[in-house]
């Protein structure tokens, strides 16, 4: 027997396909396959046999061919559910953010775009494409040669970091959480607390009764499944702990949230919480930017979709007209295929 646990999570699809090839050829050699997966297409594609636990209980086996997407969806989050990914309307105001011309050597070309208060504006491209590195240079993690950001009209300082990004209102929850998101040996409280040390803080004196109340506000505000703020973030799970990242960078109180991958090896429950989550967040006000290789999940969230290729953004597109072809051919480069009509009104 082998067991697969998220073998594709970090796969292009070629990859995927020949991973599901050498899985086929197993089977047909008689080993017994456990596969392990928050991606249903690759559930129904692959087995026989599906059983769903959730939070951490055994709820239903099904024979793959006598269920659907919506009943399996239904039994891991405990409830039907209509629209798994949808955008709430949010009201859309002004300008948030502006970038004119950013540049890094290598990675990034004349990047120009803007984000509106109240706006999901969904990131897309294929791997290398620069989305990661964008999104680390507006947060000040990767030195830019050229261009200018703005926040509210101001314009971000020379030699921009991630403390002048916070300062100026900006919160970055990054691609791996694990890796960059949080210190999984620290607790709940202390994750959530790690950016505002300085406001907790009295003549440099930590005070732990504000940090524990300010970790518990936000345990509650997300709903986080922890025993409490002191437990170690490593025991929680994927969804859980990237709901402390994204309660660490609530904290800070930020007008622009960049989120990347935010959605990434979660269970299809806390898949539907982030996003009703960003929907909430954008409703009231925030500018949000989120990158994703969920297409599915960028079209349904996004107001507008930048799309990228080697480094510059090759497509500005309004949700009215975006879709998985549009935005496939755009990141690929064969843009002059697309209809006539859909083109003239990209351009």
């Amino acid at each position: 027997m082998v067991i697969f646990d998220e073998p594709t999570s970090s796969l292009t699809e070629r990859e995927t396909n020949l991973l599901f090839d050498m899985i086929g050829r197993l089977r047909g050699e008689g080993l017994g396959i456990v596969y392990i997966s928050h991606r249903m297409e690759e559930i129904f594609r692959l087995c026989d046999r599906v059983t769903v636990l959730r939070d951490g209980r055994y709820v239903a086996t099904k024979p793959v061919a006598e269920t659907n997407m919506r009943d399996l969806i239904g039994m891991m989050i405990g409830r039907d559910i209509s629209d798994l990914f949808r955008k709430a309307p949010a009201p859309i105001g002004d300008t948030l953010l502006e970038v004119n011309g950013l540049s890094k050597h290598g990675l990034l070309r004349d990047i120009t775009f803007s984000v509106r208060r109240g706006e999901i504006v969904g990131v897309a491209g294929l791997v290398g494409a620069g989305r990661t590195e964008l999104a680390r240079a507006l947060f000040g993690d990767l030195a830019i040669d050229g261009g200018e950001i703005r926040i509210d009209g101001k314009a971000v300082p020379p030699g921009h970091t991630p403390r002048t990004a916070i300062l100026a209102g900006i919160g970055l929850v990054p691609e791996d959480r694990k890796e960059q998101g949080l210190v999984t040996g620290l607790s709940v409280r202390q994750n959530i607390s790690m950016p505002m040390l300085k406001s907790l803080s009295r003549l440099s004196v930590l005070s732990r009764r504000k940090e524990h109340r300010l970790a518990e506000s936000y345990v509650k505000k997300l709903a986080i499944k922890t025993p409490s703020v002191e437990q170690k973030a490593t025991f929680l799970s994927g969804g859980n702990q990237q709901r402390v990242v994204i309660a660490k960078w609530l904290a800070t109180q930020p007008k622009l949230l960049i989120v990347d991958e935010p959605t990434r090896g979660v269970d299809i429950g806390a898949k539907s919480e982030i996003h009703s989550l960003l929907c909430d967040l954008a409703r009231d006000g925030m500018a949000i930017m989120m990158i994703s290789s969920d297409l599915p999940e960028v079209l349904a969230m996004s107001d507008r979709v930048l799309v990228m290729r080697k480094g510059r953004i090759a497509a500005d597109i309004p949700a009215s007209d975006a879709t998985q072809e549009v935005i496939m051919h755009y990141a690929t480069g064969q843009e002059a295929s697309l209809a006539p009509a859909v083109s003239a009104r990209l351009h």
